[in-house]
């Protein structure tokens, strides 16, 4: 006797760790290069940012799900803006966007260099996750002083270990499997 089997494809989801929206779940499509920041990766980060993001401006600039800027506002940032350049992301950001009711959230679909030479606003905290083995790192953080608060940070995921140079002095460091995440900050001149 035949069995009747359903096609049922996963849903892609995240969830958000805390605020506002603790334990929603994002969804998002199968996109190449896409691999959400694990959840205790997301816990390290926002105990070295201090749990509360009251008042901050966010930019999450290879926004990918999202999480981290929906991360950020659920935990009272003022405004995030999350910047994704593949369109069915973008869509599926939009849409989440629109569940959890989140006004202070802008979303660009852009890219990160067309973005940040269109942009001129300075944020508290920029979330760095782009695509691996692409030299994305290399091409935006030079370009992140004159987007960023004078006591402002960025956190970077990368497949690499990032270090400090002339420019930016990691302050905390960390590894989950093959993720490096680091916190960064400008070197006073």
């Amino acid at each position: 006797m035949p069995r009747n089997i359903t096609n049922s494809k996963k849903q892609n989801t995240v969830r958000i760790n805390a605020g506002e929206w603790r334990s929603r779940l994002l969804k998002f499509p199968d996109a190449e290069g896409l691999r959400p920041t694990p959840e205790r990766v997301r816990q390290t980060v926002f105990n070295w940012l201090g749990q509360d993001l009251t008042g901050l401006h966010c930019l999450d600039l290879f926004a990918g799900t999202g999480v981290m800027g929906f991360e950020a506002l659920s935990r009272n940032a003022r405004t995030a803006i999350l910047v994704e350049k593949t369109p069915s992301v973008y869509k599926a950001i939009l849409e989440n966007k629109a569940t959890l009711k989140a006004d202070a959230a802008q979303v660009f679909n852009i890219d990160a260099l067309s973005f940040l030479a269109q942009n001129r606003q300075q944020f508290d905290v920029i979330f760095l996750d782009p695509p691996y083995n692409q030299g994305w790192l290399a091409k935006v953080l030079p370009l992140l002083p004159m987007h960023l608060k004078p006591e402002g940070l960025v956190y970077a995921e990368a497949e690499f270990l990032i270090e400090d140079d002339a420019a930016w002095q990691v302050i905390k460091q960390s590894k989950a499997g093959n993720v490096f995440y680091h916190l960064l900050k400008l070197r006073q001149s």
